[in-house]
Order: C-alpha cells, then structure tokens, then sequence
C-alpha cells in the first residue's frame, strides 16, 4: 500500500514509522529483525531502509602504485526490502539515490521493485564521496534528486528509456522525497531550497520525509514556509533522539543543524552517555508529543539500527 493511502486511511491518527541501516558487509538480516522485532509493537505501517553507495578505496602494491578499489560497506537495501515485507508484512520503503547509478541502472532496479511487489521509493540526490568536493553524478545518470523523481513518474507512465519498447507496463511507485527545515547544507538559503522542492513535487513527488531536527518551531515555521509555496503534500517529520555527547557537536556539523540551547545545556552537563541517551529519549517524547497534538501524519524515527530508545520514545507516545 502506498504512503499516502496509509495516511488517508489512518483518519488522522498520527501513524508511526522508523528507518533502518543496512548490516555491514559480511552480517546477516538476522541483524535487521532483532532490531525491527522491540518495535512491531506500534504497527508501523511502514520501514524506510536507507541506500549507502559504493565508496573508492586506494591500496596501494608492491611497486608504490596505487589501487582504486570499489567497497560497498552496506548492501543489500533491495533484499531487505523483500525480507521485510515477507516477515512482518508491512510496507518496505528502499531508498533510491542518483550517485553510483545510470539511468540505466535505476530503470533495471525499479523494475526489480516492480516485480517484488513494493509500492513505495524514496528519491534522493545522495550525498557527495569522501574522496569528492562536491556530488558528481555517473555520467549517464540523474544529477539531481527532481531528475530522479521525473524517470521514477516516467515508469509510472510506462514510459521507458528505450522508447522503442512495445506494450510496456505501467509501474505504481508512491514516491517520496526529502526536505531540510533548516535548509540544505548546500542550498544557499530556505527559500531557494524551497523553490527545488516544489520542482520535485512538479516532477511528480507524492509525499515529503524532513532532516531530523531537535526545535519543533523550525519545523512548524518551515511547513507554513512549504504551504505558502503551494506544495500541499503530506510532510512527515524525521526525529533521532540525540544518544552520546559526541554527537551535540557530530549531529550539527554533518547535518547543518542547530540545537536548541536547552538540549545542549543538559547533554553538557550531564555525568555520562547513559545520561545523555535519557536526556535524548526525553527530549524526543516532548518533540513527538507537541507533533501529535499539532495534527501531523506520521512520525519518523531515525533510528540507526538501535532500537531501544526509539521504542522507550513509542512507549509514551503511541
């Protein structure tokens, strides 16, 4: 069932839903239930599973030259997706990105999805290599995530890259894409960001997931911001509970974020990690709670392969 209908036939009950990692290269899905399993609980309708591209690595031989070696540290996203669905009988959400892809590639992997039966993707852009300055994508590929949505609502269509293709079937993807209450680390404002978003949504977009956030007035303030812009979608709230003090500096530089000066008053002072994992947990059930009392669809835990404070949060929500 697609995003939108469980959101529709949910009458404006707040749904509940979670995004998980792929294992590491070399573990197995048993690795994924034992963190799904503490959270069937809360009936989600929904799992996103996240999309990590291959990454280059340089060995270097016994004659002092260098080799460019390809790592995928993450694989699998398709197969979990099918694991998932199987076992729990919930919708897999795989998420879809332009890097490490051609068109080509993306057209043969969303056919896949066709086949398995999963009715929703998530498109993005992806972030840029470690070894690149800036994203760069494959040279026959998307290069921005609004170019996948429209190949994405091209299929959706039943039109295909090969144009000479006779009686082709039309897919039924339900495609979301993402969006920054705080802007996009490389947009050079909100309301810039905002005007990409809308191409997205043009391009065929049905629903919005948002970056984590820890202020629920940056949210609010960005929603009336997406309103005013004439994007009437459904937009689903990202939130990660804060967990270990590395993170009050990690979270705000990889993400582009602010922390309000409370949440980080408390993780400053607090004695441990123990500490900062309840101050988090507490943090995120005020956030989840104001979220659920303003109306909003569905809430969605980041939740990075850790289920524990993800499910102490669902507890006092749910």
């Amino acid at each position: 069932m697609k995003v939108t209908q469980h959101i529709e036939n949910a009458k404006g009950k707040t749904l509940f839903s979670f995004e998980i990692l792929p294992p590491l290269k070399g573990q197995n899905i048993q690795s994924i239930f034992d963190g799904i399993d503490p959270l069937m609980e809360f009936n989600p309708p929904f799992i996103d599973v996240t999309y990590h591209r291959e990454e280059y690595e340089f060995k270097e031989l016994a004659n002092g030259l260098l080799q460019k070696k390809i790592v995928k540290k993450r694989p699998g996203t398709v197969g979990i997706c099918a694991g998932i669905q199987n076992r729990y009988n919930v919708d897999a959400i795989p998420h879809i990105l332009c890097g490490g892809f051609t068109k080509e590639d993306t057209e043969n992997l969303l056919i896949d999805l066709d086949f398995l039966g999963i009715d929703n993707v998530v498109a993005l852009r992806g972030d840029a290599l470690k070894t690149e300055t800036y994203f760069k994508p494959e040279k026959e590929g998307n290069e921005y995530a609004s170019d996948l949505v429209k190949q994405i609502s091209n299929l959706n269509e039943g039109v295909y890259l090969d144009e000479d293709l006779q009686n082709t079937a039309q897919t039924n993807f339900c495609i979301g894409v993402a969006a920054y209450p705080e802007k996009h680390m490389e947009a050079p404002s909100l309301d810039s960001d905002i005007h990409f978003l809308k191409q997205k949504i043009k391009n065929g977009a049905d629903y919005i997931i948002t970056q984590m956030f820890f202020d629920n007035k940056k949210f609010f303030d960005f929603v009336a911001k997406v309103r005013a812009a004439g994007i009437t979608v459904p937009i689903i709230p990202g939130l990660k509970p804060i967990a270990t003090k590395k993170q009050l500096n990690l979270i705000p530089h990889r993400f582009s974020l602010e922390m309000p000066d409370d949440l980080i008053m408390e993780v400053v002072k607090a004695k441990d990690n123990d500490a900062v994992r309840q101050i988090g947990i507490e943090w995120c059930i005020q956030q989840s709670k104001e979220l659920v009392a303003a109306g909003i669809p569905v809430l969605h835990y980041y939740s990075m392969g850790k289920s524990d404070n993800i499910k102490a949060i669902a507890s006092e929500v749910f």
